[in-house]
């Protein structure tokens, strides 16, 4: 029996829904026949009826594989959309996430008022923060990362999207020369404790860049005293849910002169801005 497009589309579905839920299945299936095979919904409506060829019910049959053990669908699909920019990702990054546009739209609004000229992302993974602030800024961008094949993704992303971003290998602010600047990150804030309890998807990502010691906090409380230290006129960094009161506190015991914290939309902490 002929297989045709709109059948594979329905098959994908029903393959789906033995791990996700009947919406969610639906809307990857459409999700993966639009970013994977690049064919809209206009397109199906029109050449549903016709035969899928073998090599696309093979990639399918591959993605449903891989999908079914866990591994999220930008993994499969090789790139997540950031911003409206396509940017690469692989194991050695994270996946971006929405949530993380609030950090950069924090960045952009604390930079434009501080009038600064230069910012550090930290962390930088795939690079959707220090890309994403050189295309839209006129600062001089710099990014850090300790892991050599994030820093090979993020250099892959600034030359694809034409981003001048100069990166650097080290840990946080250690291999950045004066001046500093503005300093952003999404550093690890997840709490070891709590890997038990998270969606299966997550353990296909890099465990370094999801968690950090000392109940998620270490590396962000360590980023704040040195980016202190280095005189930078503020820091910004992505939390996790209930993280901010105590980021806050340390932040002040760190010499900072103010602290606050943004909720994301659903009402947990998400953003810290800390300013000289």
């Amino acid at each position: 029996m002929v297989q045709t497009y709109r059948q594979l589309r329905l098959d994908l579905s029903a393959a789906l829904a033995e791990f996700l839920d009947l919406s969610e299945a639906h809307a990857e299936s459409i999700r993966w026949f639009e970013e994977g095979l690049g064919l809209s919904r206009s397109w199906l409506a029109i050449h549903g009826m016709e035969p899928a060829p073998a090599q696309v019910r093979r990639q399918v049959s591959d993605w449903v594989r891989r999908r079914r053990a866990g591994e999220p669908w930008a993994y499969l699909l090789g790139w997540s959309l950031f911003r409206d920019r396509r940017f690469k990702v692989t194991r050695d990054t994270l996946i971006p996430r929405p949530e993380t546009e609030l950090l950069v739209e924090a960045a952009l609004d604390v930079g434009q008022r501080l009038q600064i000229e230069r910012c550090v992302d930290v962390g930088t993974g795939s690079g959707i923060i220090a890309v994403s602030l050189a295309l839209e800024t006129a600062w001089q961008v710099a990014a850090t990362d300790l892991s050599p094949g994030a820093l090979a993704v993020a250099r892959a992303n600034a030359e694809a999207l034409k981003a001048p971003v100069a990166f650097f290998e080290g840990s946080l602010l250690d291999p950045v020369p004066e001046p500093l600047g503005l300093v952003v990150a999404n550093l690890p804030y997840v709490d070891p404790a709590d890997q038990p309890s998270l969606q299966r998807e997550l353990g296909f990502e890099p465990a370094s860049a999801l968690f950090a010691p000392d109940r998620g906090l270490a590396l962000s409380a360590e980023l704040l005293i040195q980016a202190r230290k280095r005189q930078a006129p503020a820091c910004l960094l992505e939390i996790g849910a209930g993280q901010g009161g105590e980021l806050c506190r340390r932040a002040l015991g760190a010499g900072w002169s103010k602290a606050m914290v943004h909720q994301d939309f659903a009402g947990y902490d998400r953003v810290l801005v800390t300013l000289a």
